[in-house]
């Protein structure tokens, strides 16, 4: 068989390790497209880089399993390249005793999707642990790690030139035409054709998906998570990983504490809806790109239903006093003059018509064409894992 051409649209981790996989199995000519001009510009380099464990992820489900897998092939990688990869582990801290059955089932979730040496502590083996952390109990999981995403991104890169693939930075994709057994993606820069195309676009995956006639649903709504940091001269107040338990009945985790591979402790984030598909400031516009949202059906639905957790996380945007209330409830001497603004990030949320979340990880299939349509944390823990799925799962003489 002839060596397959075959592009990748998306430069952020989850694009960069299929193509590194499409590499290592097929022997692919492969070339990664992507409108910005570096690599991992938008949610792999705008997240708490943290290596999650799936202890949130129902047993079974694909981020479940994918997540765990990839947590393996993630270590080995960070250990060959000589990447950092701390094991700070994580406490998820029950403060009020509505939280307390919660907790027990994500202990019973944990063993499930086979985590080591996760047990539940009490209030002194927490304070133990994080000695300035308040809560009735915890769920420990000393695996977690931290890495850098943004690092392991450019390892990849690296990988995959070096095994005489192309990266085409700065082409925004315009048009995809299936067309007599060939793919023709459309560039502002060139046309291309290929054999075969995966999209992995992550914020611009649903109309990437428009552009080649596939389906909207699920339509990626992006919503921005904004961050404070500890001062240096107050980063001791978190040792490792500090974690709600997390509220069924909302979407998103909650304000959290997570220290990066830097020493910085990150707190946060809220969650408001972005007023574009990369809007990472309130000043950041896209009407265009805001009516898509907006006038989603499921859009609407959601916000019917959440409108006074949207209200809530618009507030905490808003006001830092009221992001601080919510943080002191985990760490009760927290001080306004402990936090400042840091950087913010932009998750694509996957959004049914019907309103409701899209939970796990989706992938369509088309002729010519892979679609990852919903890749949202833990993508980047489960990158080579994901990477491992669609290439080894796929029949790419039939494709």
């Amino acid at each position: 068989m002839a060596t397959p051409r075959i592009g990748v649209i998306g430069a952020g981790i989850v694009g960069l390790a299929v193509a590194r996989r499409l590499q290592q199995k097929l022997q692919a000519d492969v070339t990664v497209i992507d409108k910005e001009t570096v690599v991992a510009a938008h949610q792999t380099g705008h997240n708490s880089n943290v290596v999650h464990s799936g202890v949130y992820y129902p047993p079974g489900s694909l981020k479940a399993t994918l997540c765990r897998r990839g947590v393996g092939l993630l270590r080995d990688y960070c250990v060959g390249r000589g990447l950092r990869y701390d094991e700070l582990g994580k406490v998820i801290v029950a403060v009020r005793h509505d939280e307390l059955p919660r907790l027990n089932d994500l202990a019973k979730r944990a063993v499930a999707n086979g985590i080591p040496d996760t047990r539940l502590i009490d209030r002194a083996q927490l304070r133990e642990r994080e000695p300035h952390v308040e809560g009735l109990a915890a769920l420990l999981i000393p695996s977690t790690a931290v890495v850098s995403f943004p690092a392991i991104a450019a390892a990849m890169r690296d990988d995959i030139t070096d095994a005489g693939g192309e990266l085409r930075l700065g082409c925004r994709v315009v048009g995809i035409d299936s067309r007599d057994g060939k793919v023709v993606v459309a560039t502002d820069v060139e046309d291309m054709t290929l054999d075969h195309v995966v999209v992995c676009a992550g914020l611009q995956s649903s109309m990437i998906a428009a552009i080649a006639g596939a389906p909207r649903d699920p339509e990626i709504i992006p919503f921005r998570g904004e961050y404070y940091e500890l001062v240096p001269s107050r980063s001791e107040l978190v040792r490792g990983l500090v974690y709600p338990v997390p509220d069924p009945r909302y979407p998103f985790l909650g304000v959290h504490f997570t220290r990066g591979v830097d020493g910085h402790v990150h707190v946060g984030p809220n969650a408001v809806l972005a007023l574009a598909q990369e809007g990472y400031r309130w000043r950041d516009v896209n009407v265009r790109q805001l009516w898509r949202s907006v006038s989603y059906p499921g859009m609407r639905r959601l916000a019917r239903h959440h409108w006074r957790m949207g209200a809530t996380e618009v507030l905490g945007s808003m006001s830092k006093s009221v992001f601080l209330r919510r943080a002191r409830a985990y760490i009760p001497e927290l001080r306004s003059t402990d936090i400042v603004r840091a950087e913010s990030g932009v998750r694509a949320q996957a959004l049914q018509a019907d309103g409701n979340l899209v939970d796990d990880f989706v992938i369509h299939h088309r002729p010519g064409i892979t679609f990852v349509r919903n890749a949202p944390s833990p993508a980047a823990t489960a990158s080579l894992a994901i990477a491992e799925h669609i290439v080894d799962a796929n029949d790419w003489s039939r494709s």
